[in-house]
């Protein structure tokens, strides 16, 4: 056997498991463990339309449309808020909703996890009123505000406007009842692709374009916002949206 070969060997095999334990990982567990997602709520979400709120819906699906994924449901109420070091530390893609307790998220958790995006590469998935989420401000760097808000919509249709990326997927466009609009402009950085927009109809017969789904890459990791999925309406419960949040989580995953 060449010696500088099985050096080199061992320095290799040494830093894989340096870098393991920095994060978190059981360095012997670490390479055939299954990929992660998270899905993190505020828990203020109707429960006469999510019993099980916003983030157990959605991993309900994810549970049968991710196959070979580990699907962990996170709640503010959680201790550690729902993303524990151990946790968020061998999370891959985390996907967040939240509304009317933005401003309870502590800084500190903020920070964590925009470290895990920006230098690890974790992939982030932030859903419709979380765009005033902290983790959504902090990486965007921007206002995240919308042209306007108003409660006067009906239905949404969402149209493909980037058919080729991975997040578009097997989707075709589709109609759901939204009964709020979010209106352009989005105030934060071009992205890398608006992979869908959408045409929403007021019941006035009158409609407003707007943008839906935004794919950045910010630092080492990816990033997908969302805009339609408004509270009152089972937005998570339809099969083209179900799809939507798949694709984006695989999309999303850091590379292997």
């Amino acid at each position: 056997m060449n010696p500088n070969t099985s050096r080199r060997q061992f320095l290799t095999a040494a830093a894989a498991v340096t870098a393991a334990a920095a994060t978190g990982i059981n360095p012997v567990l670490a390479a055939d463990r299954k990929p992660v997602v998270v899905v993190w709520a505020e828990g203020t979400a109707p429960k006469k339309v999510y019993p099980n709120e916003i983030n157990g819906a959605i991993a309900e699906a994810l549970k049968t449309d991710l196959d070979g994924w580990e699907v962990v449901v996170a709640n503010l109420k959680d201790g550690e808020q729902g993303l524990a070091d151990e946790l968020l530390n061998r999370c891959d893609v985390l996907i967040w909703w939240g509304h009317q307790k933005h401003g309870e998220v502590k800084d500190a958790l903020v920070g964590k996890i925009v470290k895990r995006v920006k230098e690890d590469g974790m992939g982030f998935i932030s859903l419709h009123s979380s765009h005033f989420a902290k983790p959504n401000l902090k990486l965007m760097g921007t206002r995240c505000s919308w042209g306007a808000y108003l409660g006067d919509s009906v239905k949404l249709n969402i149209r493909v406007k980037d058919s080729s990326h991975p997040i578009a997927k097997g989707v075709s466009d589709f109609t759901i009842d939204h009964h709020e609009r979010y209106s352009d402009p989005y105030a934060v950085p071009k992205a890398d692709s608006v992979v869908f927009d959408g045409v929403a109809t007021m019941a006035d017969g009158k409609t407003d374009t707007s943008q839906i789904g935004f794919a950045w890459k910010v630092g080492n990791g990816k990033f997908f916002y969302f805009q339609a999925g408004h509270e009152t309406d089972p937005v998570f419960a339809d099969a083209n949206i179900r799809k939507i949040m798949a694709n984006a989580v695989r999309w999303a995953a850091p590379s292997k």
